[in-house]
């Protein structure tokens, strides 16, 4: 199987050594209160699909650059290949322009009260 990387041209499977599905690149939050759930999920459950599937690959034999690599599973044809920093730097880009997009949570009048009497009773705790 031929790999065609993005900076060194076509190259040999074997020069690579596989990790396994692409989705690894979207690690959990640790601080997270489902982070328990997250990581079992992120370092035990895998899809295994016949068909298209996003893996990282590891060029250890050549520049030592990480690439997801887009490949039928089936006939082993390789579909498309990038830089894993390029892929993560997109899903980063991706979810803040989603956060943005995202409206905000209306805080009721009641709540900000209930805020700032927070606040001024701990400025009243440290100054005593």
């Amino acid at each position: 199987m031929i790999i065609n990387h993005p900076h060194l041209g076509s190259r040999d499977a074997s020069e690579f050594t596989i990790l396994g599905d692409a989705s690894l690149i979207n690690r959990p939050d640790w601080q997270a209160g489902d982070a328990d759930d997250a990581f079992y999920n992120y370092q035990y459950l895998r899809n295994n699909p016949a068909g298209l599937h996003r893996e990282l690959w590891f060029h250890e034999q050549g520049d030592r650059s990480w690439l997801v690599v887009t490949r039928d599973t089936v006939t082993h044809a390789v579909i498309e290949v990038a830089l894993a920093s390029d892929v993560a730097k997109a899903a980063k880009a991706k979810a803040k322009t989603a956060q943005k997009t995202t409206p905000k949570k209306a805080t009721t009048k009641k709540a900000v009260s209930k805020k700032t009497a927070a606040k001024k009773t701990a400025t009243k705790r440290k100054a005593t």
